[in-house]
């Protein structure tokens, strides 16, 4: 079972805004793949769940800091997790596949690392990045209309890759979406 984690801050003050590209993914995901809506779980309270076939799409319902304590009651291998996740360094508009790299400076996937006690899970990085700013101010903005147009183009992209990467492994999918 390949298990899909995409990285956001519930609630409605934080729908859309940059730091939850992660969530943005999976819904569309979701929809595309004709996926259950997302229900809390009985076994995992702290997540909403989707699962169909062999695929487990899972978004925590802690705040960004605490995403690991949402996920470390799931029982999977380590080798079939993918988390979604926006990227400040990355620009709007690109995409980027990684496996055992550190967090990057980016506390959600910092919180899984300490909680699984490894970072050799895969890692969709969805850019986010606009120009020089601190990552405290942007990551909680929400994106303008022209930004909205490219977000959009991103996440389809993500969603396009993602089924790639399930379909055909992560090497293939690097080669064709990390340029």
């Amino acid at each position: 079972m390949v298990i899909i984690v995409g990285l956001g801050n519930p609630g409605k003050k934080f729908e859309n805004t940059r730091h939850n590209a992660g969530f943005m993914v999976l819904d569309f995901f979701a929809q595309q793949n004709n996926s259950p809506e997302f229900e809390v779980s009985k076994k995992y309270s702290q997540a909403l769940i989707s699962e169909k076939d062999d695929i487990l799409l899972v978004k925590p319902q802690t705040f960004m800091n605490e995403s690991g304590r949402a996920i470390s009651n799931l029982k999977f291998q380590i080798s079939n997790l993918v988390v979604a996740h926006d990227d400040i360094d990355l620009q709007l508009g690109k995409i980027k596949f990684s496996k055992d790299s550190t967090s990057g400076g980016h506390k959600g996937v910092a919180s899984i690392i300490q909680a699984l006690g490894t970072k050799d899970f895969v890692r969709l990085k969805i850019g986010i990045a606009t120009g020089d700013h601190k990552a405290e101010e942007v990551v909680l903005q929400k994106f303008s209309p022209q930004e909205q147009e490219i977000l959009h183009e991103v996440i389809k992209k993500s969603s396009k890759a993602l089924k790639c990467l399930i379909k055909s492994g992560l090497e293939k999918t690097m080669n064709e979406y990390n340029k």
